[in-house]
């Protein structure tokens, strides 16, 4: 650390930043762009849009690699122990044999493959509490998990458990009983399940993007069962915690205002721009960690090699010298430079089916539920805020209304209709 570079007391998995993130970002803004704090074994905080712009794109030096013989993962602080997610921790030009084949399954004309799926799973989801009135919302943004699952070839019925499991990796305070439980027992678990599926799909193939990423080469040879679920579990991390983030934030402040909820329902064109103005508001993946690779003076301050910095995406999302009104919601805002979805080489792959699910979602929710109520004084948050926020459960009453399809999942209502 250098001396004459501020020194804050921050940590992005406190309990203080959990009760107040925007704040917590904020007020490093106001002190400086780049700052270190001590915490974690130390580390730099990049919290200013420019700051956060320049280091994503240059991996060259914030390197998302991890370090020889660290079986952590790279992209957190602190690192936690967890298999490898092929192509996140991995530099160019070695990431980029890998995203060409994960981009063939994510650009927009095979997104556009499989709208069918997300209408379907939505459908379905919103289909087991629409005629009972109440619902945990919590239950509907399982809709993402399931999606994904289905789509990578999983079974489809352990979407809760799955959903469940990164959600407490990345939402639960480390050495806590849930956190230990998970990691210790229910990761391992799934981790298996995934395997088997990845061996079975090699002895028999399907059609999924299991079957297809086995079929795929990089160098002139085929994928490795290891490399296959490296992506695929990276895939699952993704579509299982950051869209679900963002649809319960959304669903809650959607509450809150409800001026903003009728004008999309009344007008659905506005869907999309109010799709980047959420993202950007409430920017479902906080944070990403780097590793510096090499001595560096940068924007004035110098950084030393195998420093670690946190690139602050939610903070940047919030300056003042990019957003005006950066705290205020503005459907109709555009151009939006939002950079929830990452910047630079490892700027999120998934980001159009993640825009394809919330549009699908939202849309269905507000058409079929318009007139649903949060219990506000029973939301339960996340403990930890770090990297994904959310709510553990968001009690929600609406009027109820038919089904749509015969599928039945098996949802619970967090409790019984009033009786007449």
């Amino acid at each position: 650390m250098i001396s004459h570079q501020p020194k804050v007391e921050f940590d992005h998995h406190s309990h203080a930043h959990a009760r107040d993130p925007i704040g917590s970002y904020r007020q490093l803004r106001d002190t400086s762009s780049i700052a270190w704090t001590d915490a974690h074994e130390g580390y730099w905080i990049l919290s200013a849009y420019d700051t956060v712009f320049d280091a994503a794109r240059n991996p060259a030096v914030f390197s998302s690699a991890r370090i020889a013989d660290d079986d952590r993962l790279s992209v957190l602080i602190p690192k936690r122990e967890h298999e490898l997610h092929i192509p996140i921790e991995l530099d160019p030009p070695e990431f980029r044999k890998y995203r060409g084949v994960i981009n063939r399954y994510m650009s927009p004309p095979a997104v556009s493959e499989v709208t069918g799926l997300v209408e379907r799973h939505t459908t379905e989801f919103i289909d087991e509490v629409i005629e009972a009135g109440v619902c945990d919302f919590t239950d509907l943004i399982g809709i993402p998990a399931a999606i994904t699952l289905d789509w990578l070839g999983l079974p489809t019925n352990l979407w809760r458990d799955y959903a469940k499991a990164f959600h407490v990796l990345l939402s639960e305070v480390p050495g806590s009983p849930s956190f230990d439980h998970t990691t210790r027992e229910e990761l391992p678990r799934l981790i298996d399940a995934t395997r088997r599926t990845i061996s079975a799909r090699r002895a028999k193939p399907a059609d999924d993007v299991i079957s297809r990423l086995l079929d795929e080469d990089v160098d002139g040879r085929g994928l490795t069962d290891d490399e296959v679920f490296s992506i695929v579990d990276l895939l699952i991390a993704g579509g299982v915690s950051t869209v679900a983030s963002l649809l319960s934030q959304t669903f809650v402040w959607l509450h809150d205002h409800p001026n903003v909820r009728r004008q999309l329902t009344d007008d659905p064109t506005l869907m999309d721009h109010a799709i980047e103005e959420f993202l950007r508001y409430f920017t479902p993946a906080q944070a990403v960690a780097r590793t510096v690779a090499e001595d560096i003076e940068f924007h004035g301050c110098p950084i030393r090699k195998g420093d670690r910095v946190l690139l602050a995406w939610a903070s940047a999302n919030r300056d003042e010298q990019e957003f005006a009104n950066p705290d205020e919601v503005d459907v109709t805002r555009w151009p939006n430079r939002h950079v929830a979805f990452g910047l630079g080489p490892h700027r999120c792959a998934g980001a159009h089916l993640a825009r394809a699910i919330v549009r699908c979602t939202l849309l269905q929710v507000l058409e079929r539920m318009p007139d649903y109520v949060v219990e506000v004084d029973a939301l339960e948050h996340f403990p930890d805020q770090s990297v994904s926020v959310g709510f553990r459960s968001i009690p929600t009453s609406f009027t109820p209304g038919p089904r749509r399809s015969g599928e039945r999942l098996g949802l619970t209502p967090t409790r019984q209709p009033a009786q007449d």
